[in-house]
């Protein structure tokens, strides 16, 4: 009869303190992208005296996660009660598309009893499951609420004197993302040029506005010859979280040049092989240029001929964009749309706003046609 009232007092005691603490997943994001930012706060609501608690916070392959803020204990009145609330902000950064789950979490919990001892209980906040949204750009997955980009160069690049070296120096700061998440160093490598690269520095800051990402790389260039010649450009594609659009990242081309100009002392000849060679085959294509538009033909290049060529005709993705509209598959009607503008060699349209929107706004405009909209995508096509 001992043991039994034992064990009823057990499971009484278990009982009441199921029913005075609960602790939950709370988020506001319905819809976001591989890479987005989703914060999380991980909520108790313990009408108990919490000595000590230990919560760990699941890892998984699906996500990167970071706290962002320090727990917050404080009370607060919920239906009339005075409870004991215990909050943890987490930004977890989905990996991949799809269904992505997030929990159970374990909160251990140590509490004073009403005898004064104490006791022991572990409280578990359900699952939650996000619909995460592919990536929308055929992109290294980068989404934040502001990014900008700065490239600092030390010098004029365009009247270095012999032997002088530019030090040129890019920085990346992302809210809204982490550090790992910034793209790649670019490889600024030429047959004409020496480069020496720094190590690159990687940091995630917490700032009260989010996670603060950033990345500096440096470089010493120094051109082998004295020749005019340009550094490459780069762009790094980005997901703005606020407007729902994705943005570019430009790292602008350097042209090069010396002071002096005409004076080579390198070994190796990058351009043009002799300064006069270079004036005569300037003449000479100016020279025909000029004869073909008083003919009034003028002169495309190859790249500009193939683009006015495919604009006459609808193309090899026309069946796949029609395909998706007829089904109402958003995410197949954008991929083809991508797929047929890079292959037209058309700037995307302002009117992919409004598919990206219906794609990946977290409260999206009702009315949409997926063959209304494509049929809008083709008229501005041929308008352009």
């Amino acid at each position: 009869m001992v043991i039994r009232a034992v064990l009823v007092w057990l499971i009484l005691a278990a009982a009441a303190v199921a029913q005075d603490a609960r602790l939950m997943v709370l988020h506001d994001h319905g819809n976001p992208v591989v890479s987005e930012m989703v914060e999380l706060t991980i909520r108790g609501e313990y009408d108990l005296t919490v000595s000590l608690e230990n919560m760990e916070f699941p890892n998984s392959p699906d996500y990167d996660w970071i706290q962002i803020a320090r727990d917050d204990w404080h009370k607060e009145r919920v239906n009339g009660r005075l409870l004991q609330i215990f909050e943890r902000k987490i930004a977890l950064f989905p990996r991949r598309a799809g269904a992505v789950t997030v929990g159970p979490i374990d909160n251990r919990l140590t509490y004073v009893r009403g005898d004064g001892q104490r006791a022991e209980t572990v409280v578990t906040a359900p699952p939650v499951t996000l619909a995460v949204k592919p990536f929308p750009a055929k992109a290294p997955p980068l989404s934040a609420r502001k990014l900008t980009l700065t490239d600092d160069l030390s010098t004029d690049p365009g009247t270095l004197k012999k032997d002088e070296i530019l030090t040129r120096r890019v920085t990346i700061e992302a809210l809204g993302t982490l550090a790992h998440q910034l793209p790649a160093r670019p490889d600024l490598s030429e047959p004409w040029l020496i480069s020496f690269t720094q190590p690159e520095r990687r940091e995630t800051l917490l700032t009260p506005a989010g996670p603060v990402a950033r990345v500096v790389w440096e470089w010493q260039l120094r051109p082998k010859t004295g020749e005019p010649a340009i550094l490459h450009a780069a762009a790094f594609p980005w997901f703005d979280t606020d407007s729902r659009q994705i943005e570019v990242a430009p790292l602008k081309p350097i042209p090069f040049g010396f002071a002096g100009f005409g004076s080579n002392f390198g070994a190796q000849q990058v351009a043009w092989h002799s300064w006069p060679a270079a004036v005569l085959a300037l003449g000479l294509g100016m020279t025909v240029a000029l004869a073909a538009m008083l003919r009034g033909t003028g002169l495309l290049p190859a790249a500009a001929i193939r683009r006015r060529w495919r604009r006459l005709w609808p193309g090899p993705h026309a069946r796949a964009l029609r395909r998706a509209a007829a089904t109402g598959d958003l995410p197949a009607l954008r991929a083809a749309a991508d797929r047929h503008l890079r292959w037209r060699g058309q700037p995307p349209p302002a009117l992919l706003a409004d598919l990206d929107r219906q794609l990946y706004a977290a409260d999206p405009p009702a009315g949409f046609g997926a063959r209304r909209w494509l049929a809008a995508f083709r008229r501005t096509l041929r308008q352009g």
